[in-house]
């Protein structure tokens, strides 16, 4: 059996309480994910908060999907950090210090930006989320969150793109292409990164901002440069063809 996200773990459940045959209405489905999270469970919670976060089937309230975030977050910090419920209690710590980054005034939540910090930092560090991870490598590169340091940077985005992480393998091939300090330019394994990640994130909402970043590390790179760093992508593309 492959590993679960927490998107399929959601998805999984709504199918099972819907019947497959779409015999349970709407309202039922939500009282029985209601009566899901009241029992405890991380995945009825995380399914409740996405569908108030998003609007989908319920109307849009933001405040009940941060309850249900933190709740989880609350209830479940400690979880052994492998599997699907921890899966979904990473991704409810990221979506709790998303919160708090601009603050919730509805649901008296202020900004805070150390405490958003805390929180993506127990995702990423104990949970070893890697989009937890990625958002990190993004912090180390603002002056107005953790200070402009590209070394801790490129530490987080490498462990994140060594997980598949399509973004964090762009950033990651962009700044070793150019270098950084303490660190001499890898033009062929900075190349590497970007190919990996213009093919993984093609689709995607990213592509645009990976394109421009691939398309100027070609047109800066060597004939030679190009030809290694397509090989070597070749050779270890493969690895992420599971994520």
């Amino acid at each position: 059996m492959h590993a679960q996200t927490a998107a399929d773990a959601a998805l999984d459940m709504a199918n099972m309480l819907d019947g497959a045959g779409g015999g349970v209405s709407s309202g039922e489905l939500i009282a029985a994910l209601q009566n899901a999270a009241d029992a405890g469970q991380p995945m009825a919670m995380w399914q409740l908060g996405t569908m108030y976060e998003n609007g989908e089937g319920v109307d849009r309230d933001p405040a009940k999907a941060f309850g249900y975030f933190a709740q989880i977050a609350n209830q479940h910090a400690d979880t052994a950090p492998r599997g699907v419920e921890a899966d979904i209690v990473a991704r409810s710590f990221v979506k709790v210090g998303e919160y708090y980054k601009d603050g919730l005034p509805d649901a008296g939540i202020a900004a805070d930006s150390g405490r958003a910090h805390a929180l993506l930092l127990h995702a990423a560090t104990y949970f070893g989320d890697a989009d937890a991870q990625y958002r990190v490598g993004l912090l180390y590169l603002s002056e107005d969150e953790l200070g402009v340091n590209p070394l801790q940077s490129a530490r987080w985005f490498s462990l994140a793109a060594r997980k598949g992480h399509c973004p964090a393998q762009a950033h990651l091939g962009d700044l070793l292409f150019a270098g950084m300090d303490g660190i001499a330019a890898q033009p062929v394994e900075g190349l590497m990164w970007l190919t990996i990640a213009q093919q993984r994130c093609a689709s995607t909402a990213d592509a645009p901002w990976v394109n421009k970043m691939f398309d100027n590390a070609m047109t800066l790179s060597t004939p030679d440069e190009q030809t290694e760093a397509g090989k070597l992508a070749k050779s270890i593309a493969p690895q992420f063809a599971g994520f």
